[in-house]
Parts: C-alpha cells; sequence; structure tokens
C-alpha cells in the first residue's frame, strides 16, 4: 500500500518563535501601530530604538519612551540610520545622533508609502529583515494576533489576507482554554529543568528517554494536578523516571517508593 504523507499546502508563512532577547530593533513611526509593535518586541527582550518626530507620538509610545524601555530620536528616519556609508542630510540638531549600533531588525510604521517602500529596498539591500506595517509584500516576516499566559504564546496568523479575522480566532481559542493553562505550563518548564539535572545528555537515547517521559507526564496528569505540583512534589516524581514510570500525584504524595507499586490499571504507566 502506497504510504499517506501530507498534502503541500504553498502560500503559507513558516510560522516561528524568533528569538530577538538584547537583539537591537529599529522602529520608525510613532503611532498606534508603533505602539503595538515596540510591546511586542519589549515582550521578547529586544533592545529597542524608536525614530519618530515628536509630534507624532501616540500616548503609550510616550510612555514607552518617559519610562527608558526605548532609546528615542527624535526627528525623521535617515538612511544612514542603516546604513553609515550613506550621506547624513546637514542639520544643526546635534541631540539626536543615528542608533549606536547595528540594526538586528527594522519594524516600520508611518504613513508614507513612497517613504515605506523606500525604507524597505534599503533594508532588502542591506540584509535587514524588515516588517513594512500594512504592505505585506514589503515584509519580510508577519505580526499575527497572539495570547499571552505567562510562558504560553499562541499566534494566529492569516499570511496578511485578514488582520482583524486573526484577532477574531485568536479570542475565540483563547476563550476555550482553562484559565489555568499558563500556570500548568509555568511547572512542567520546571520539572523539565530538573529532570536535565537528574539525567544530563543532549540528543541520542537519552534525550528521547527524556521526551517520552516527559510526554507520560502531560498526558497523564490534570491541568489542576500540574497546577499544584510543588517543588518536593517534582522531586519526588523524578525519583520514578529511571524506571519510566508516571505515579498520579496522590500517589507520590503518599510517598510510595519507586519500584512498589499498588497497581490497579487505573494509571496507564505502560
Amino acid at each position: 500500500m502506497k504510504p499517506q504523507f501530507p498534502a503541500v499546502q504553498g502560500g503559507g508563512s513558516l510560522i516561528l518563535a524568533w528569538q530577538v532577547r538584547n537583539r537591537h530593533v529599529l522602529v520608525i513611526g510613532g503611532g498606534e501601530v508603533a505602539a503595538g509593535r515596540i510591546l511586542a518586541v519589549l515582550n521578547a527582550d529586544a533592545k529597542v530604538t524608536l525614530i519618530s518626530p515628536s509630534t507624532n507620538l501616540n500616548p503609550e509610545v510616550r510612555h514607552r519612551i518617559a519610562s527608558g524601555a526605548v532609546t528615542y530620536i527624535d526627528r525623521e528616519f535617515q538612511p544612514s540610520d542603516l546604513d553609515p556609508s550613506l550621506p547624513t542630510p546637514p542639520t544643526n540638531d546635534t541631540s539626536s545622533p543615528s542608533p549606536a549600533q547595528p540594526v538586528d531588525m527594522v519594524l516600520c510604521a508611518i504613513d508614507s508609502p513612497t517613504a515605506s517602500t523606500e525604507i524597505y529596498k534599503l533594508c532588502h539591500r542591506l540584509r535587514i529583515p524588515a516588517n513594512i506595517a500594512d504592505v505585506p509584500p514589503e515584509c519580510d516576516f508577519y505580526f499575527g494576533s497572539v495570547h499571552r499566559d505567562g510562558p504560553l504564546q499562541i499566534m494566529v496568523s492569516t499570511n496578511g489576507n485578514g488582520p482583524k479575522m486573526a484577532a477574531l480566532v485568536r479570542r475565540r481559542i483563547a476563550g476555550s482554554l482553562p484559565g489555568n493553562t499558563g500556570a500548568a505550563i509555568r511547572k512542567v518548564g520546571e520539572l523539565r529543568r530538573r529532570l536535565r539535572g537528574v539525567a544530563p545528555g543532549n540528543g541520542g537515547e537519552v534525550g528521547a528517554k527524556r521526551m517520552r517521559w516527559m510526554s507520560k507526564v502531560c498526558e497523564s496528569w490534570s491541568l489542576e494536578d500540574l497546577c499544584d505540583m510543588v517543588e518536593e512534589d517534582m522531586d519526588l516524581l523524578l525519583a520514578y523516571y529511571k524506571d519510566g514510570m508516571v505515579p498520579s500525584l496522590e500517589q507520590i504524595r503518599l510517598k510510595e517508593e519507586p519500584g512498589v507499586y499498588t497497581f490497579d490499571g487505573s494509571f496507564g504507566w505502560m
């Protein structure tokens, strides 16, 4: 029989979790869209420089500047902000220098289509990934509609076709999740970190065994149990890792010895 494989569906985008911690992100524009972009990259621990005349700043952007969350340059964007080899227009204002370090990403949210296109072309030539707000053909990546609950992030993307629809779908998904999902994931993350201490090493059979055991924990424990788990519970649970067993929270709190079980078939250990 011929094997069945997933069909290719072209026209999508590769959705990734882009790590921009300590990367330098340049935001051009100071309106409502820019405010959303700034918050998104600050949440990802990026270093943000904002270029925009002070007359164009919305209240949220002003707050980010006042709190010191972003480095602010009060003027219009200049090509030399990205390429120091290009000439800088003459000015008597020495209080607004160019960004102090190379730029890793550009987020443009200005009203001028012509200027936006020129910025995108410059980024493309310099191989700097860029997003030009509301112009999908001039975006190396898109911002989706994101649900955030602690370590949990869910992004819905329409690939530039309908941002409002993405928000509607995201709200529907978020509404279907239990309120303690993020807390349960945080506990699972701590358990995984402790497991690496018990079974160190990367890849191979060690990594595969860790993954199988963590899968058993996530599948057999409820969200309520994961949220209720404390450090002592984690240490007791990890004692069962060697034998590949996953007892219930109730059982580990009874402090049953690993390898000695009163098994009634209800916990799906095997």
